[in-house]
């Protein structure tokens, strides 16, 4: 019984340190990013299929570039999971995709406004409180 006991005891007590271990979420950090191709997948939950694919890349020091319908690039800053790309320069050509228009405002504003980035395995989601962009890993870049 005293077997049974200490086993008890040494159950409560690894629960009460699994209670203690910090729950804070490991956030994205710009060497997870940077020289790196990500080809987007979906919107808000809807797959996205295009002609040519929807990019996103990331050079040095977080040098963003990108296209939807129009190209686009800045230099970036990821803190605490959050990136913004205040001098986002976009090319202005009118589509004749209504979808790749909007995107083209959505991932300007995401990226201009700040945007929480989540990269798991091979995919990177950029989420704000209402958009979800999802792109899977492409490649890497020189």
């Amino acid at each position: 019984m005293s077997s049974m006991k200490l086993t008890v005891a040494l159950l409560a007590g690894a629960m009460m340190l699994a209670g203690c271990v910090s729950t804070s979420k490991v956030t994205t950090q710009p060497e997870q990013l940077e020289h790196h191709r990500f080809v987007l997948e979906s919107v808000n939950g809807k797959n996205i299929s295009t002609e040519k694919p929807l990019e996103l890349s990331f050079g040095e020091k977080m040098h963003v570039s990108g296209n939807m319908c129009n190209r686009f690039t800045g230099e970036g800053k990821l803190s605490d999971g959050e990136l913004k790309v205040k001098n986002l320069a976009m090319t202005r050509m009118l589509c004749t995709d209504a979808q790749l228009n909007q995107l083209d405002a959505l991932v300007g504003a995401m990226l201009h406004d700040g945007v929480q980035v989540d990269l798991t395995a091979n995919q990177l989601t950029l989420a704000t409180a209402h958009d979800s962009l999802v792109y899977r890993l492409a490649d890497l870049m020189n």
